[in-house]
Parts: C-alpha cells; structure tokens; sequence
C-alpha cells in the first residue's frame, strides 16, 4: 500500500500510467519529473459539496434536455458506486459527458465531419441514492476518428466524473460497450494492462434494466478502491 494515496500496489497497476506511448497526447503531458505531495487543508479535503438541490430531475435523462427527441438509440445506464467492502457510496455526484449517435461532441474543436443533433448536447449527471445506485438515460455515442495514429478509431464510450465530498475526491473514467472490436485496437483502453481491470470498464447487457419496446440496458458498477477498483484516470502513480 502506498503512503501517499492509500491504494494496495496491486490495484494500481489496473490504472493506467500517465505515459503510454502509443497514446501520443501522453508523451507531451506526462510528467517529467517525480510529482511532489501537497498536503490538503481542511478547506480542500471538506468542500465546496454538491447538494442535491443542485441537481436536477432532468439532468439525468439527456434525451429530455431539448424540445425534440435525439438521434440514435436509446440506452438506459445504471450501477451501483461502491467501496472495496461493497458498502454503497450515497451522495456521490456522477457526471457523464459523450459523443453524439454519430460520433460528434458539440465542441469547438471537434472538426468530425459527423452531423451535429440539435436535440442532444452530450452532458447529464446525477446523485447516488442510500444504497449507491444510479441511472441515466442517454444515446448510445457512436466511434468517430483521432489523430493518434494512422486510422485511429475511438470505441463507443461514455466519460464518467466522480465527486465525493470535495472538488478533489474527483475521479474520471470511461465505460466502453461489450463486442465492440475497437477496443482492442485503441491506445486509451489498452492502457490498462491487466486484462480483467479492463474488463470491468466495459458495460453488462442488463436485461433487468432494459424497458420492453423503448430502452436497451447497461449495467456499470463503479468500485472505487481495492484489487476489484475500477481503473482511473487519476494521480495514483509517484515517481
């Protein structure tokens, strides 16, 4: 266990290293030389705190947010957000951000040549409830192209934040979808090097959560610490 973050040596090598070669965009801001602690006041480590007046009933429904109905389809995403004890983690504010049905983000720099959804913006988020669950209800995102390298194709994915008590208990990750062929040809994905720590960021067909005649669903349990620790994009790696 490292003094520094708490997490068993294990569980750090499902994370991600910030250099991976083969993602490119790492080589230009990995750090270069061993990262120093700060220690945290009470101030950083106790707030600000989201509320769930903050958060609203729609915002967790991305295809509620326009006056017309999205493109593509529909998909229901739901879990529970636990500890390595499984012990829920209520309170917890999600934040999902993803591309449209045809692989677009609405953002100034996405020069895709995918048409843009006038009905979907690609941003919800929501609170886990007493017993950690969640549930969003979005549109599948569609694979669009990078400039990693040659024929660079990114897998269907959406991008999930975590909040815990504070602005620095933030945690990013991203869930890919089961049978999509692109994830074993992309760098950010098989940037997780243990086999199984990568298999729990791809989601589970729910028949449980799939409502008849309008929503297919996906299960994605997020675990936040310990051997089963879903992999983060964080600072878990010193030196």
């Amino acid at each position: 266990m490292t003094a520094e973050t708490g997490y068993p040596l294990k569980s750090l090598e499902a994370h991600p290293p910030y250099l991976w070669p083969a993602y490119v965009g790492t080589q230009l801001r990995s750090p270069k030389r061993p990262l120093v602690v700060v220690p945290h006041t009470l101030s950083e480590l106790s707030g600000p705190a989201y509320g769930h007046e903050k958060v609203l009933e729609t915002d967790s429904d991305l295809t509620r947010q326009h006056a017309g109905e999205p493109i593509g389809e529909r998909i229901i995403v739901a879990g529970r957000v636990t500890d390595e004890s499984g012990r829920p983690l209520r309170d917890t504010l999600i934040e999902v951000w993803q591309a449209n049905a045809g692989g677009r983000y609405i953002h100034h720099v996405d020069n895709h040549p995918a048409p843009l959804d006038p009905n979907f913006s690609g941003a919800g988020r929501c609170v886990t409830d007493g017993e950690g669950r969640y549930r969003l209800v979005t549109i599948k995102p569609g694979s669009y192209p990078w400039l990693n390298h040659p024929n660079a194709w990114r897998p269907n994915h959406i991008h999930f934040s975590l909040f815990g008590p504070s602005f620095l208990s933030r945690l990013i990750t991203q869930m890919y979808f089961p049978g999509d062929p692109l994830i074993a040809y992309d760098p950010i994905a098989q940037s997780v090097a243990d086999p199984k720590a990568l298999d729990r960021l791809i989601a589970k067909f729910d028949l449980d959560i799939t409502v008849p005649n309008w929503a297919l669903g996906y299960r994605f349990d997020i675990v936040l610490r310990g051997h089963a620790a879903t992999p983060f994009e964080e600072p878990h790696r010193h030196g």
